[in-house]
């Protein structure tokens, strides 16, 4: 359904500078020791899963590519970096002339990771891969961390319908990326019209509590909306006395009422008692969406009411709790000079505590038990073993500067769900927990 050229036909500006400035001292300091050209592999992954969390979902890929295609400097922001005196002559230089050049492979957006996968993979000069670590950092954490409760929330819902609807709650820009982000986790729809018209994700929406406050009656809201939008709108039935909403609503829609939104009040038992309203008056085929402030413990308590779909916001659109995946950006492999074919050496942090790292240049793949169930994440940096050559997870994306895997937005939403059911059952499970399956190196 989404084409991959949707998200493009909005003009993108430059990303040069969403990037903290350390990333181009580094590079001054880097051309003029002699090693900004040293070939190097960068990694980002993630040491530990939110508390609570059994996977994380990999969402922006797409961003990221889009955002290394666009990572360039204009005379603008070359006058801006001049100005403040951020880095010298050669070094603006150097950047005037800034297209990423190298290679970056890294796991398939919609899929599942664990503590350690090498989530994205970036290899090229030391000067061009460094400059990206804080824009991909910045679209994977807050991505990954919107998809990875959407996820949740997906599962909890059990197959009915999810709404996006957090656009009131963020970030206008971050609005748009968490809609995306969510439908990649399984919701079906969203209210934010600059995510459908970027995105190409199905758009929802009807009216609010202030349209029925701005008519004389209730019944006067309920008819202009029929009226305009037809007898399969869905009405709000809560803003003044449920009971005699819903018999209005049937009154003028019909039997062939679209939907009665519910927005407040104790839902479990209010979804019932409209549900046996709605039938009684002979609106079987009515729905009925369930709203406010929804999460995913929420959603699965209502797993026994007569709830045809939910409406998520704030609690979809800040992580649920968790609105980043603390993933870390890390130079784990370097040459020892700029030629092409001198040897990879792996690098890594040593310092004490929880954020030392394992070098060099990672591959990964997921064991599967007899049952054909993942069973570990195994990473390592030697050859494949031969029973896991056909499990690799990593996918290549740009290939010598140049992006090679744009695909639809369905297809990450899809590869999201078959993953998610390749999955130990209790990776579904909202108890507190550990990773559902442990990362082996090897």
């Amino acid at each position: 359904m989404n084409s991959p050229d949707l998200a493009r036909r909005v003009g993108v500006p430059s990303t040069a500078l969403f990037t903290d400035q350390y990333e181009l001292t580094m590079v001054q300091a880097a051309l003029k020791g002699g090693t900004a050209g040293r070939r190097s592999v960068f990694e980002a992954f993630t040491r530990r899963l939110p508390e609570g969390r059994r996977y994380g979902v990999v969402a922006g890929t797409g961003r990221v590519l889009d955002a290394v295609e666009n990572f360039h400097f204009d005379d603008e922001m070359l006058g801006f970096l001049r100005d403040r005196a951020v880095v010298d002559g050669p070094t603006l230089d150097y950047l005037a002339d800034y297209r990423f050049s190298g290679d970056i492979w890294g796991y398939p957006e919609g899929e599942v990771y664990f503590p350690g996968s090498p989530i994205l993979r970036v290899e090229g000069s030391f000067a061009e891969c460094v400059l990206l670590e804080t824009v991909i950092l910045s679209i994977l954490n807050h991505d990954s961390a919107i998809a990875a409760a959407a996820s949740r929330m997906s599962a909890a819902a059990g197959g009915r319908g999810l709404i996006e609807m957090g656009a009131r709650r963020t970030h206008e820009l971050s609005a748009v990326a968490s809609a995306r982000a969510a439908y990649i986790g399984g919701f079906d729809t969203t209210s934010d019209l600059a995510a459908g018209f970027r995105y190409n994700i199905p758009t929802v929406g009807t009216s609010a509590h202030a349209f029925t406050l701005l008519h004389d009656s209730e019944r006067d809201a309920f008819t202009a909306q029929v009226d305009s939008l037809g007898r399969g709108t869905t009405l709000l039935v809560d803003t003044y006395d449920v009971t005699e909403a819903v018999r209005a609503a049937v009154e003028i829609a019909g039997p062939e009422l679209g939907a009665v939104r519910i927005d407040s009040g104790d839902l479990l038992l209010v979804a019932h008692r409209v549900r046996q309203q709605l039938d009684e008056l002979g609106a079987t085929g009515t729905k009925i969406v369930v709203t406010s402030d929804l999460d995913e413990y929420a959603i699965a308590s209502l797993a026994a009411a007569p709830v045809d779909a939910y409406g998520v916001g704030t609690q979809l659109v800040t992580g649920s709790g968790h609105p980043t995946c603390s993933m870390v950006y890390k130079l784990v492999a370097r040459a020892g000079s700029a030629d092409p074919a001198d040897e990879l050496r792996p690098v890594a942090k040593k310092s004490m505590g929880a954020k030392s790292s394992k070098g060099g240049r990672k591959w990964a793949a997921r064991r599967l038990d007899e049952h054909g169930v993942a069973e570990a994440e195994v990473v390592g940096t030697g050859p494949v073993p031969e029973e896991l050559a056909g499990r690799q997870l990593l996918v290549e994306l740009v290939r010598g500067g140049e992006v090679v895997a744009r695909e639809p937005l369905d297809a990450a939403r899809e590869r999201h769900i078959a993953a998610r059911e390749g999955l130990p059952l209790s990776a579904t499970q909202l108890s507190r927990g550990e990773a559902v399956i442990p990362t082996e190196y090897v």
